[in-house]
């Protein structure tokens, strides 16, 4: 009986496979859809023409712009300091700091003085001899012209045969005598002029004298040429010093440098903009300050900013570097000081000092990280994936400044693709910069 039973369940099975099969058999089958993957989402931005200024960035130590050492041109003991003479300490210009003993200058000067009035009453002398001279000259030649009248008057009596050959000889040595008197007394005047120039030389020679040891006692006072921070002091109070030895030394104030190294390409690069040609020499000769703009930050606490200005590069460049040693000037380096909160620039604080050169119209500019090696990303009109060759100039803040490669108004991938197939379908999602 159970048998049987289990035999009546076939029956319907069979007959509800077959109408299973026979509506498979009859149903249409699956259509076909033909449609392409969808695209890799990437971040892209246009390519855009930019105004660019190149950028330096070094490090530097600050140094003063002037700094003066006073040595001593006379010699003597040092009679007087000035209290504030001391390493640190501010000076003002034209401040007296030292004195050194004036005591024999200012008899120099007595002597050149005295030697000077001496010259001078010699002087006056010669004059009156010239002059006294002068007017024995004249009488003497008017008796002159009598004694040779005389004589002659008596020469043509000897003549007559009324007066002795006696009185002629005595008439002719009366008119010799008078006539070697004129002689004299011109040779007299005629020596005049040259004892005259020797005493000329005597007298310049003196006020020579007085001048050297007027000069000598004005360096017996040593004062300071600037505002300056004093940086040494050798010199002591009741010390004896000699001409040539040095006594204080100090930095002036109102003006800091800073020598910062830039590579040499880079330097053109701040200069003119551009890799052309340009006449370099007529540049520094006009100077750089219009052509770069100078910033120098505190190393310790870049919030201190100071303005600086580019006046000149130093004569060589650096000898291991090879870079351009270029001078940077900052006025009023102790302007707003109030430490700690803001320190003053003074000698050997290192700072950053920032270089922005001229613009270079029409660069191509892309971030750094679009870069991928030699090779940019850029989406064709297909809205497909193109791996595209750029040559680069150089690299900035974070930009890459391309020379060809680029085309203003191209899609530029800023998302790494890996793996970066060329022609793959991209989703390109436009981003703003």
């Amino acid at each position: 009986m159970p048998r049987l039973s289990a035999l009546w369940i076939i029956p319907p099975i069979a007959v509800g496979a077959i109408v299973a099969f026979w509506f498979v058999a009859r149903a249409p089958g699956p259509a076909r859809v033909t449609a392409d993957p969808p695209g890799l989402a990437v971040r892209v931005t246009s390519v855009s023409a930019r105004e660019i200024r190149p950028v330096a960035r070094g490090w530097g130590n600050v140094r003063a712009a002037r700094t003066w050492t006073a040595v001593a041109e006379v010699k003597g003991q040092v009679i007087w300091r000035h209290p504030d003479l001391e390493a640190g300490k501010l000076i003002a210009a034209g401040t007296r700091i030292l004195e050194i003993d004036p005591a024999d200058y200012k008899l120099a000067i007595a002597q050149a003085e005295a030697d000077l009035k001496a010259l001078e009453a010699e002087a006056a002398q010669i004059d009156a001899e010239a002059e006294n001279t002068a007017r024995i000259l004249s009488l003497e030649e008017a008796r002159l012209a009598l004694s040779e009248e005389e004589f002659a008057r008596i020469r043509e009596l000897v003549a007559q045969g009324t007066v002795a050959q006696s009185r002629v000889d005595e008439a002719e040595r009366a008119t010799l005598l008078a006539r070697r008197t004129v002689v004299e007394l011109k040779n007299a005047l005629a020596l005049l002029p040259s004892r005259r120039d020797r005493l000329d030389a005597q007298t310049g020679r003196t006020r020579a004298a007085l001048a050297r040891a007027r000069r000598d006692l004005d360096h017996t006072v040593i004062a300071a040429p600037f505002d300056l921070r004093v940086t040494s002091v050798t010199a002591q109070e009741h010390q004896y010093v000699n001409a040539t030895q040095t006594l204080a030394a100090g930095d002036g104030i109102t003006q800091v440098e800073v020598v910062t190294q830039v590579p040499v390409a880079t330097f053109r690069r701040l200069m003119f903009g551009d890799d052309t040609p340009h006449d370099v020499l007529a540049a520094m000769q006009v100077g750089p300050t219009a052509r770069v703009q100078a910033e120098v930050r505190l190393a310790s606490d870049p919030s201190q900013i100071w303005e600086g200005k580019v006046t000149r590069i130093e004569g060589a460049l650096d000898p291991r570097a090879r870079t351009v040693p270029v001078v940077v000037l900052i006025d009023a380096p102790y302007s707003g000081a109030n430490p700690p909160l803001r320190m003053p620039l003074v000698p050997n604080m290192q700072v950053e000092v920032v270089l922005t050169g001229l613009e270079m119209p029409g660069g191509v500019a892309i971030p750094e990280a679009a870069l991928h090696g030699d090779l940019a990303y850029v989406v064709d009109a297909a809205g497909r994936l193109e791996l595209r060759p750029v040559t680069l100039v150089f690299r900035q803040d974070g930009m890459v400044v391309v020379a060809d490669g680029l085309e203003i108004g191209e899609r530029l991938v800023l998302d790494d693709i890996a793996p970066a197939i060329p022609g793959l379908r991209l989703n390109p999602i436009e981003v703003q910069e």
